[in-house]
């Protein structure tokens, strides 16, 4: 699940802000941000080199066949074997025994009625056409199109246009009098995770959902300005269809029956339809798209005569009016969805390097589970990156380097489905993360563009800055440039949608998500579709909403009052932690050795507070509603938005950050 999910933050004022950065000095002295900057330097000096598949042939082997969560046990072991070989010194599978779903049978069919007759005027195929070009979009055991998570059902209902199915668009829906209930949604794909499109759908009464991929989303390079689809060129094959998961991720990650704990055999389970919805939905190309809202034409308001959020839409000179609807009584759709809901294991890799200090942990991890036969982006360029590190410290440990923090590796299965994998691991390994682990470094999609994207806990900044002007750039103008250099220097909030949620926002560790993607000039990269592929990623992936509102009276001189004084105190611990940083070279006589002793542990304990400063801002009854969620600063909010909460689950928008 990845960037594309996120969404923009309110900038919650106050009368004086504080200093963008009051402790630099404070970060710069931790060694736990030395320790992060090392080894986050180490994966952006590798994620440029980790696709090149003369030299790598991890991604190819985990790109080659499909990896649907809990069904094949052979990637699990490939992950074991590889890491083996690369000499790590501790590595195992862990299992938990998760409730998911698999496809078994669909069907999408307009149909026009006359009397007691009917006829088909439409069926869709809900097939990725197979390419001369691309052989893995021809693999026999290729993965149906489908979402996780989905509600079996058959439905015959109207259908209407909902645009991007946000709230805010169901929203105008329902003051523009459009009927809903009873009806089946027809949604773009983003502005918002797809799961709560089907959420509010669900709230409103209908009964379906069909969600597709309109090229309004892919930026300059569509065939609409003139460029050729995949594989002849960089524009988005008309068929390409975008799987994913619709739980409620916003509510509870990882599995739904086991809200808070871990899964594993025999442990209580409860109903999980408080998390995934009830009703069925299917992904749709924009190509079989197209004669459904052909349909819509001239029936029911036009988008064009709504808000700036409407406004758009790449499929009008198809001859698409985006029409809402809905569609006439004698013209309906039906939705088919049968899904086979089991409970299942599912295999992480947890591989550990011991270090000096046992109890301050890094960890690194990345998802090998993949929608599709592919997954050379999501996940596998992110595995291939992981391997890298890996490889690279098993040759350090063997000729006899030590770290001084212990590191675990971690290979996340289930990410697709809802970060089941490392929720469920988080979830058991609860109190002995919230002692040891300092730092969580996510890699998913490693690669699909040219450009650096990095999310980051606000006390990471600094080092993600740091780090990113110790490694040249892959794609340099100048000769020598970093990746600091040729970066925008904005860091997204860490949001969710990725495997690092289970870290931030339950067990309070700070964390940092990196990768290189696409920009709106960029070739289109076929998110959740076959064509994520080896052949897609050599030839483009890696060749060489304004809401108006009175503002209300709120006091903010409490806020900032606490603010000054947080302010205060850590410029009073900067001071002491230079000190203590200024007295490391200082040469002790052998008499005085026991200052030696007096030191470490008084920079041990400033250690202390900044690995646990993060777990400050837990709430351990969890947000109004959302009781999993613990983090007061950071949690996803059931409408979609990247929100600050405080511990009552009120929020505000905030924008990402630029690092400087």
């Amino acid at each position: 699940m990845p960037l594309s999910e996120r969404t923009p933050l309110l900038i919650v004022r106050v009368s004086r802000p504080p200093p963008r950065y009051p402790h630099s000095r404070l970060r710069r002295t931790c060694t736990c941000c030395l320790g992060s900057i090392l080894v986050v330097g180490v994966i952006l000096f590798l994620l440029p080199f980790a696709l090149l598949p003369r030299e790598h042939g991890s991604l190819w082997d985990y790109a080659s066949g499909p990896h649907l969560t809990g069904e094949e046990f052979q990637p699990t072991l490939w992950t074991k074997e590889q890491w083996d070989g690369f000499g790590l010194p501790k590595d195992k599978p862990c299992s938990y025994d998760v409730y998911i779903n698999y496809p078994v049978d669909h069907r999408l069919a307009l149909i026009e009625k006359d009397g007691e007759h009917s006829k088909v005027k439409f069926e869709a195929s809900l097939e990725e056409d197979v390419l001369d070009d691309d052989s893995t979009s021809g693999l026999n055991n290729r993965i149906p199109t489908f979402h996780g998570y989905s509600a079996s059902g058959n439905v015959t209902a109207q259908y209407v246009y909902v645009n991007y199915g946000t709230f805010w668009d169901f929203e105008d829906l329902v003051k523009a009098n459009v009927s809903l209930e009873g009806k089946i949604a027809l949604a773009k794909y983003g502005g918002g995770f797809r799961g709560l499109k089907v959420k509010r759908a669900q709230e409103l009464g209908m009964v379906g959902v069909v969600i597709y991929s309109d090229p309004q989303e892919d930026g300059e390079i569509t065939e609409e300005n003139g460029y050729k689809a995949y594989p002849d060129g960089p524009a988005r094959n008309p068929s390409a269809v975008q799987r994913g998961s619709v739980n409620f991720l916003s509510q509870l990650p990882g599995d739904p029956t086991t809200p808070g704990y871990p899964s594993k055999p025999g442990c209580h389970r409860v109903d999980p339809y408080d998390y995934i919805p009830s009703i069925p939905s299917l992904p749709l190309s924009y190509e079989e798209a197209i004669p459904l809202l052909k349909a819509l034409n001239g029936h029911g308001p036009a988008a064009k005569d709504f808000n700036e959020r409407w406004q758009g839409g790449g499929l009008s000179h198809k001859g698409v009016k985006y029409n809402i609807g809905p569609s006439p009584e004698n013209l309906v759709l039906n939705l088919y969805n049968e899904q086979d809901y089991v409970t299942t294991p599912l295999w992480n890799v947890i591989g550990t390097v011991p270090g000096t200090i046992p109890d301050e942990v890094i960890i690194m991890g990345n998802h090998r589970d993949a929608w599709i036969a592919g997954g050379a982006g999501d996940p596998n360029s992110g595995s291939a990156a992981l391997n890298e590190v890996i490889r690279s410290l098993g040759e350090a440990l063997k000729a006899g380097w030590k770290p001084l923090r212990t590191i675990v590796f971690a290979s996340w299965d289930g990410e697709e489905y809802g970060l089941i994998g490392s929720t469920e691991w988080v979830e058991e390994n609860l109190s002995w993360l919230s002692k040891a682990n300092v730092v969580y470094l996510n890699l998913d999609v490693a690669t699909t563009g040219p450009n650096f994207k990095a999310a980051a806990s606000p006390l990471l900044h600094k080092a993600l800055f740091e780090a990113t002007g110790l490694v040249l750039s892959p794609n340099q103008t100048v000769k020598g440039q970093t990746i600091r250099d040729v970066w925008d220097k904005d860091v997204d909030p860490m949001g969710s949608g990725s495997d690092f949620t289970a870290f931030q926002d339950f067990a309070g560790v700070a964390s940092i998500d990196m990768s290189f993607a696409g920009g709106k000039n960029d070739p289109v990269y076929h998110y959740h579709s076959n064509y994520d592929s080896f052949d897609w990623m050599e030839r483009f992936g890696d060749p060489a909403s304004s809401c108006e509102a009175a503002v209300p009276p709120f006091n903010f001189q409490p806020l900032e009052e606490a603010m000054a004084s947080f302010h205060d105190a850590a410029t009073e611990f900067d001071a002491y932690t230079s000190s203590l940083t200024a007295h490391l070279k200082d040469d002790f006589p052998w008499w005085q050795y026991w200052k030696k002793i007096v030191l470490y542990f008084k920079i041990r304990a400033a250690n202390d507070k900044y690995k646990l400063i993060e777990r400050k801002f837990l709430y351990s009854r969890g947000l109004d509603g959302r009781h999993w969620f613990k983090h007061g600063i950071f949690a996803k909010w059931p409408a979609d938005y990247i929100l600050w909460s405080d511990v009552s689950g009120s929020s505000g928008e905030f924008r990402g950050r630029r690092c400087e």
